[in-house]
């Protein structure tokens, strides 16, 4: 990774991720269902009832069937997911009980290089900008060089030492980069408890062999 990251010139698109300790997807969504069947029903319940009411007062009503449709419980499952997903998952005391930490920002990273013997090799900048919603994530690391995006990734809630960030990247170079490769390689970050700060590990594999140690400040 390291001066090897830039973003590549492919479109990439945010990835699903393993949540590992935190609440299962399946039951989140039992339990959105089971609010969208409630608020479907109120809803329906209180326009037929509007409807009942404007006849008894003489007013011709007609509610048309495509608002019934809208007023479904699939309707209603949809926009909570949609508003779950993009924005309530990030409430703190609810991230707390799904154990899900937000990383999304910018973070800036040092890198530092460990050679084969142990002894440290060269240090490197880059920029890392977390893409995060409740199911799918991207983690992308930029360098002048060279760009990485992430390809899969997992995360996990650890009460003693914060979260961590477990993902699988591709690299590429910038086309003017000549002695630089494509490669892919694998990284684990930690993340402090109050998401200000991290450190890590990587490797890089099938293209280039180094590995080394990150540093992270949010931005």
């Amino acid at each position: 990774m390291g001066t090897r990251a830039h973003y590549g010139m492919n479109a990439v698109q945010e990835h699903e991720y393993a949540l590992l300790g935190g609440l299962n997807r399946s039951k989140l969504g039992r339990y959105l269902n089971l609010i969208a069947a409630a608020i479907s029903a109120a809803i329906v319940f209180a326009l037929l009832s509007a409807v009942d009411f404007a006849k008894r007062l003489g007013i011709p009503t007609n509610l048309p069937p495509v608002v019934l449709s809208l007023a479904s419980a699939a309707s209603v499952f949809a926009a909570l997911y949609w508003l779950f997903d993009k924005y309530a998952w990030k409430w703190p005391k609810l991230g707390m009980l799904l154990k899900v930490p937000d990383l999304s920002g910018d973070w800036h990273c040092d890198g530092q290089t460990i050679n084969a013997d142990k002894s440290l090799g060269y240090v490197w900048e880059a920029k890392i900008t977390i893409i995060q919603t409740w199911d799918k994530i991207r983690v992308r690391l930029s360098t002048k060089q060279s760009g990485s995006n992430s390809v899969a990734a997992a995360l996990l809630c650890d009460e003693a030492d914060g979260y961590h960030l477990l993902y699988h990247y591709k690299n590429d170079p910038n086309i003017a980069e000549r002695d630089l490769t494509s490669h892919r390689g694998f990284a684990e970050l930690i993340f402090s408890k109050d998401r200000k700060s991290g450190h890590g590990e990587y490797f890089n594999g099938h293209g280039r062999y180094t590995f080394g140690t990150m540093k992270l400040r949010k931005l």
